[in-house]
């Protein structure tokens, strides 16, 4: 169907994963030249390069918050527009988020001596966007925190039991793609259970922070300035009592969700089979693009359970006209992707919720499948 590269879809033109305020106390032209450099380095893949960036913007004065965000943090946003334009392979973004990790490692001589409660900072489990929830802790660090950051792909349990062995006073939790706010809610539920508070953030939890207050979570920031900030500011408030899924979405009643995302891969795998019946060119497909078919219905369906899950279209509409988007600037028709939704739908006749969301999503999709992106003038 597609051309796009599975693993980095929730990459969105003018979204990108790491959300630093763009704002420094030193001026856009210090932190540009530093962040024009780091770019260089990252383009060359040059590790090395990119740690002496790094030094040389803090001789030059800046303060290790603002290199993070302002430097790193930038050239890392930057990456993802690069990715969604065409300009940067799967193998080139992976190879610059790794050297902007090192660059991160780069300031851990200047830490300071922890004088702040213990906080833990980790990705929900399945989310492998990493560099967020690192920018984070380090932030954290910097302002005298005492951080235990887990990485990315947390399970559930094994937060709960670091949160007992280390005594943590607030937990931190980090989700850029919208299929894993299911298990976002799982763990904010659960670290809640303990009494300990939670403050999320990510593009998962939206731009405003609608699908944290949805999911009941404690507090949210939009980016790391703002989290170190709001606990800067004083504890956050006590959380709820324990509580199921339920009761903070009622709309779960109906089962919608819980047997979309329990067939989802007999719905990929019968939409697929249907699609080559239908399409006769994906017969002429390589076997690897007749993978990425299969991975990109995958994604189709996951977004549509993430939509049921918060009873939001937006989740749905947004991932399809991102991805008619990145088809278009790859050259790929984006009239490829109706049949599918058309097949989806067929398998899901009663399911009221799902079938309305698919509609949607059909017609959000007109005017690229028409030729010209709503944006378009």
């Amino acid at each position: 169907m597609t051309t796009v590269p599975a693993p980095d879809r929730e990459h969105r033109p003018g979204r990108l994963l790491v959300r630093a305020r763009p704002a420094s106390p030193h001026g856009d032209d210090r932190v540009r030249e530093h962040m024009d450099g780091l770019w260089t380095a990252v383009r060359a893949a040059d590790a090395y390069s990119a740690a002496e960036v790094v030094a040389d913007a803090l001789h030059a004065g800046l303060d290790p918050e603002t290199v993070l965000l302002d430097v790193i943090g930038a050239v890392q946003r930057r990456v993802g527009a690069e990715w969604a334009a065409n300009r940067m392979s799967v193998a080139d973004e992976h190879a610059a988020t790794a050297i902007n990790d090192r660059a991160v490692a780069a300031l851990a001589a200047h830490r300071p001596a922890p004088t702040r409660g213990r906080v833990t900072v980790a990705c929900v489990d399945k989310e492998w966007h990493a560099l967020p929830a690192r920018l984070l802790a380090e932030v954290l660090r910097l302002r005298g925190w005492r951080v235990d950051h887990l990485g990315a792909q947390v399970p559930t349990a094994h937060l709960i039991s670091q949160i007992h062995r280390a005594g943590s006073a607030v937990v931190c939790l980090s989700a850029s793609l919208s299929t894993r706010l299911p298990v976002a809610h799982a763990a904010v539920t659960a670290v809640q259970a303990t009494g300990v508070p939670v403050m999320v953030g990510g593009l998962a939890f939206g731009v405003d922070g609608r699908y944290a207050r949805l999911l009941g979570a404690d507090a949210w920031a939009s980016d790391a300035r703002g989290a170190a900030d709001r606990l800067a500011a004083g504890p956050l408030p006590a959380p709820r009592p324990p509580h199921q899924a339920v009761d903070d979405l009622p709309h779960l009643a109906d089962q919608e969700y819980t047997l979309v995302a329990r067939c989802a891969r007999g719905l990929v795998r019968r939409t697929f089979q249907d699609l080559q019946r239908r399409l006769p060119a994906l017969r002429d497909q390589t076997a690897e693009q007749l993978e990425r078919t299969a991975e990109d219905l995958a994604q189709i369906v996951d977004f549509l359970a993430a939509a049921l899950y918060v009873d939001d279209a937006d989740v749905f509409t947004g991932f399809l006209t991102w991805t008619a988007e990145v088809l278009t600037t790859r050259g790929v028709p984006a009239h490829v992707v109706p049949p599918a939704l058309d097949l989806l739908e067929g398998q899901l006749r009663d399911f009221p919720r799902a079938r309305r969301l698919i509609a949607g999503g059909r017609e959000a999709l007109g005017p690229f499948v028409r030729g010209r992106p709503a944006s378009a003038p």
